[in-house]
């Protein structure tokens, strides 16, 4: 059977906890991975629960969230800034994050 390459990203710390959990079990990261895609697909579904821990996710809800989030921008000084200024502040935290 022929391999192939899979790559993952993921944060530094829980990949570490992966690496030292799959050692207490007998091996690798790759080989949890590999365990994990064959249940995926022979059981042909995620053999564990994804679940939101809000349920009830309304309109009304998210439209408080939205002014709850605009009124902390006003309150920070941030509720002027342009799309173009908003992309700029994305990217440096996308940048801090990976060094």
């Amino acid at each position: 059977m022929a391999q192939a390459t899979f790559s993952v990203r993921m944060d530094e710390a829980l990949k570490k906890q992966f690496d030292g959990l799959c050692q207490e079990f007998g091996m690798n990261a790759s080989t949890a991975i590999n365990v994990f895609a064959r249940a995926v697909v022979r059981q042909r579904r995620i053999p564990f629960e994804i679940s939101s821990p809000e349920t009830d996710i309304t309109r009304e809800g998210a439209m408080q969230a939205f002014m709850a989030l605009r009124a902390q921008a006003k309150d920070n000084g941030t509720a002027d800034m342009s799309l173009e200024d908003i992309n700029k502040e994305i990217n440096l935290a996308r940048m801090e994050s990976e060094t």
